[in-house]
């Protein structure tokens, strides 16, 4: 993949210093300042989603959460082990509220929890993959940063097209995997 990258990256700069030479160095140093603003906004946005996670596990919100879809979570991975599900839904949860860059050290505990449980782990994984998200924090923080007139209007779309993949996925991994 790194290579692919190195050359589109060098195609493009080859193509504008054909172009307009002059241009070349003020449009990479242009884009490396866009990148370093979207790194620290995101950063921001992660710190404060991190922290809130933080708080909510030291309340014991997600404790409870957990203990609430357990039966779900059950059912849905077809395991017993307690621990890999309280992982689970710690990750599920901070997905669910657009927290995906929190939702990853749940994530990689839960996949090392279920280390013999094929199905289980293509199941979290499938689930993962699917992105559910009620309130898509990241994406709707990017939108009104970059001045959107309305950057919750991602929301309905959003919700519609990951409860879609879910389901498609959840489906899938019933009919071609074996528990």
């Amino acid at each position: 993949m790194n290579v692919l990258f190195v050359c589109i990256f060098a195609i493009s700069s080859a193509l504008v210093v054909l172009r307009d030479a002059s241009a070349f160095l003020p449009a990479l140093l242009e884009g490396a300042g866009n990148a370093v603003t979207l790194c620290l906004s995101l950063l921001a946005v992660y710190a404060v989603w991190m922290g809130f996670l933080q708080v909510a596990q030291d309340a014991g919100v997600l404790r409870g959460m957990s203990r609430a879809m357990l039966p779900l979570t059950r059912r849905l991975f077809h395991t017993q082990n307690t621990q890999a599900l309280e992982q689970i839904s710690v990750n599920l949860a901070a997905n669910l509220c657009g927290m995906g860059g929190a939702a990853t050290g749940a994530g990689i505990s839960a996949m090392r929890l279920l280390d013999r449980e094929r199905y289980s782990q293509e199941m979290f994984f499938v689930v993962n993959c699917a992105g559910l998200q009620f309130f898509p924090s990241t994406i709707i923080s990017l939108r009104a940063q970059a001045g959107s007139l309305r950057p919750l209007s991602v929301l309905l779309p959003a919700l519609l097209a990951s409860l879609f993949s879910l389901a498609l996925g959840i489906l899938l991994v019933r009919l071609f995997c074996r528990r």
